[in-house]
C-alpha cells in the first residue's frame, strides 16, 4: 500500500494528505480536541460512546480517533496514507500512551478483505475520505459493510455543484501536477480566499480576524490547513445528496442526521444500519 501511494504522488495523481496532516499536528491542543469531541457527539446524536466500537476508516491526523476514544469508544484507526497513519500514531503517543484501545494500521477502504477481517463495529466514521479515493461508491459500499446491525455509520461526501465541481477537478490536477504548479495554484487561490473573507466580514460588520481565531470551533480543525486539503485534493468526486442516500437505503441503512451544503463543501450524514 506504501509503494502505490507513493507511485500515486510521484506521478502527480495524488495529494499527499499525511504531509499536510503533520504540519496540522503541530497546532493540535486541548481545545481543538475538545471541538473535535464536540462535533462528533453532536452529529451522531450520542453523548457518550462508551462501550461501542469505532472504526476510523481513513484516520488522516486521528484527531476523531482520538476524539471518540475519550469519549469512551474502542477506536481502531486505518488510512492508506503511510504518513497519516504516522501522524494517528503520533497523536496516540502525545495524547494517549499506553493505550490498549486504540489501535491503529495501514489500509485501504477499497480492500474489502482487509475490512472483512476487522469484523462489524458500532460506529464507523469516514469523513472526507471516499471521494479521493477515485472509486467512491465502491469505498462507500465497503465500508458500509463494517456497521453491526443497529450500528452507526457517518460519511461525508463532496457536494455536486455541477460546472464547479468539474472547475475544482482541474485545479486539484494542476496542484499535484508538481511543485511548481502547486505554488502558483496556493499563490492564486488563497489571497482570493482572504479577500474573499474579509470583503465578506466587513460587509457583515464582523471582525474578519474572527474568521481565523474562532475557526477551531469547526470541528477543531485549521483554516490555513483546509485550504490547502481543499485545493490540492485528488483525486476528487462529488455526489447529490439523494445520491448518498438513495445508495445507502438500499443497503439497509436509515438517516438519522443530515448537514448539507450549498458551496463546494461536504454533504454530511449519519445513518443507522436497519438489517
Amino acid at each position: 500500500m506504501a509503494i502505490t501511494h507513493t507511485a500515486e504522488v510521484s506521478a502527480g495523481k495524488g495529494f499527499e494528505f499525511g504531509k499536510n496532516w503533520r504540519q496540522f499536528l503541530t497546532v493540535v491542543d486541548d481545545d481543538r480536541i475538545r471541538a473535535a469531541e464536540q462535533s462528533l457527539s453532536e452529529m451522531l446524536r450520542l453523548d457518550t460512546l462508551t462501550g461501542r466500537s469505532f472504526l476510523d476508516a481513513g484516520c488522516g491526523s486521528g484527531l476523531f480517533s482520538l476524539a471518540a476514544r475519550r469519549l469512551g469508544a474502542r477506536v481502531h484507526s486505518f488510512d492508506y496514507d503511510p504518513q497519516s497513519v504516522a501522524c494517528t500514531r503520533e497523536l496516540k503517543h502525545r495524547f494517549a500512551p499506553e493505550d490498549d484501545g486504540w489501535t491503529i494500521d495501514e489500509g485501504s477502504v477499497l480492500d474489502a478483505e482487509y475490512i472483512r477481517s476487522l469484523g462489524h463495529f458500532d460506529i464507523v466514521y469516514s469523513w472526507g475520505v471516499l471521494h479521493h479515493t477515485a472509486r467512491m461508491w465502491e469505498g462507500l459500499a465497503v465500508i458500509a459493510s463494517a456497521v453491526g446491525l443497529g450500528g452507526r455509520l457517518f460519511v461525508s461526501i463532496y457536494n455536486d455543484q455541477g460546472p464547479k465541481s468539474a472547475f475544482y477537478r482541474r485545479v486539484k490536477r494542476i496542484y499535484c501536477s508538481g511543485p511548481t504548479r502547486r505554488a502558483a495554484v496556493i499563490g492564486a487561490f488563497v489571497p482570493f480566499y482572504v479577500l474573499q473573507g474579509f470583503a465578506y466580514d466587513t460587509f457583515a460588520a464582523r471582525n474578519p480576524v474572527r474568521r481565523y481565531t474562532e475557526y477551531r470551533r469547526n470541528r477543531g480543525m485549521s483554516i490555513v490547513h483546509d485550504w490547502l486539503d481543499w485545493l490540492g485534493g485528488y483525486p476528487y468526486e462529488v455526489a447529490k445528496p439523494e445520491e448518498v442516500f438513495d445508495f445507502l437505503s438500499a443497503r439497509g441503512f436509515k438517516l438519522l442526521a443530515l448537514k448539507t451544503t450549498t458551496s463546494h463543501g461536504v454533504n454530511q450524514f449519519v445513518l443507522q444500519r436497519e438489517m
